[in-house]
């Protein structure tokens, strides 16, 4: 099987950070694994492997017909069988397959919000969808709105995986009293609803003010990230929650945490979930997606209602005073992980379903 992942940017976030895993376990496993970044580069090309054959597109515009011609050309020289562009990308895909029709279209599709996606954006996913010859998702909910809506019947639930990237140097440091730091590792966007965070803080602040909040992941410097900054002032939590924006040495962020926290509202299954799990931190999360197929409440994590700050402060409060526990609940979470989002199961199944077509 010869196959390409595409993605819009290597910038730091979970649809980028899969493409990468992908192309870089199917590097040995495969005849041929690409990968292609359409309109930027990011931090996580560092993590693609040397193995992977790698084109950046510099596409500068919706109707770049130059870097379609150009991706053609890659295709054609490496005998390209399956394209898998993920997210937004498939319409880079679909303008490829007009001009090299042989090549056969896998749509993987990361975004927790498909749902609500604008009627126009609508149509053109669907219109393009009846040149699908599959479709991923990484929720059960995308997958029946993906039967129900769009022109491919053929889609597969395949849960996300990842590893622990140790070999990027540790440049960061977190702010705040070491063995008191709290941890949410999610981009900037009003899907991972960082208010219900900060309404957290403020009562946090209230009953242990040495402990901290820490948001690593993108910021798209918007109307969202300037009103949660506004929202940190105004709140007077500016020693108690910091934002760091995108981070790659994010094995060393997370080792120096000591609880894990997620705060969507929407959600598929985010990429730091699994990366918690690995490094068995404790989490508390938000009940959205796909996080209740691996967080049990009170077993390996706690989970809660999207909107109630006040349980989620009891349930911080419960991990704070408790050490044992939050030990006890990061092995579990460690041990769920790696027998439900291996890398080898994922592949495994993901392989026999690209044949199946």
């Amino acid at each position: 099987m010869r196959i390409v992942q595409i993605i819009d940017s290597l910038e730091i976030g979970g649809a980028e950070k899969m493409a990468i895993n992908y192309a870089n376990a199917l590097s040995v496993r495969n005849e041929f694994s690409g990968l292609v970044a359409t309109r930027a580069e990011g931090k996580l090309k560092n993590q693609l492997n040397n193995s992977v054959p790698y084109l950046f597109l510099k596409k500068k515009s919706t109707l770049d017909f130059g870097a379609v011609f150009r991706l053609r050309k890659y295709c054609k020289k490496n005998r390209v069988e399956f394209l898998q562009p993920h997210s937004s990308s498939y319409f880079t895909a679909l303008m490829v397959k007009f001009v090299y029709p042989k090549v056969k279209i896998i749509w993987h599709d990361h975004n927790g919000l498909s749902e609500f996606i604008s009627s126009e954006k609508s149509l053109v996913l669907k219109i393009a969808s009846f040149f699908f010859k599959g479709i991923i998702v990484v929720n059960y909910k995308l997958k029946e709105w993906a039967e129900k809506e769009l022109n491919c019947k053929k889609v597969i639930y395949l849960p996300n995986f990842t590893t622990i990237d140790n070999s990027t140097s540790a440049e960061t440091i977190l702010k705040g009293q070491s063995g008191k730091r709290i941890l949410c590792l999610a981009n900037l966007r009003d899907q991972k609803n960082h208010f219900l965070l900060l309404e957290v803080a403020e009562k946090l602040k209230q009953s242990h003010t040495d402990w901290t909040f820490h948001l690593v992941g993108k910021d798209f410097e918007d109307d969202y990230s300037a009103k949660l900054k506004a929202a940190i002032v105004n709140k007077n939590l500016e020693e108690n929650v910091f934002i760091y924006g995108s981070k790659s040495d994010i094995k060393n962020i997370i080792d120096q945490s000591d609880i894990a926290i997620l705060t969507s509202k929407s959600e598929g299954l985010p990429i730091a979930l699994i990366e918690y799990g690995l490094s068995k931190k404790p989490v508390v999360s938000t009940k959205v997606g796909e996080i209740p197929l691996i967080i049990k409440d009170e077993i390996n994590g706690f989970i809660i209602d999207a909107s109630d700050a006040d349980l989620f402060y009891q349930r911080l409060l419960k991990f704070i005073a408790e050490d044992d526990l939050r030990i006890q609940m990061g092995n579990s979470l460690y041990q769920t992980v790696i027998e439900n989002n291996s890398e080898e199961g994922v592949i495994a199944k993901y392989s026999n379903w690209i044949l199946s077509l």
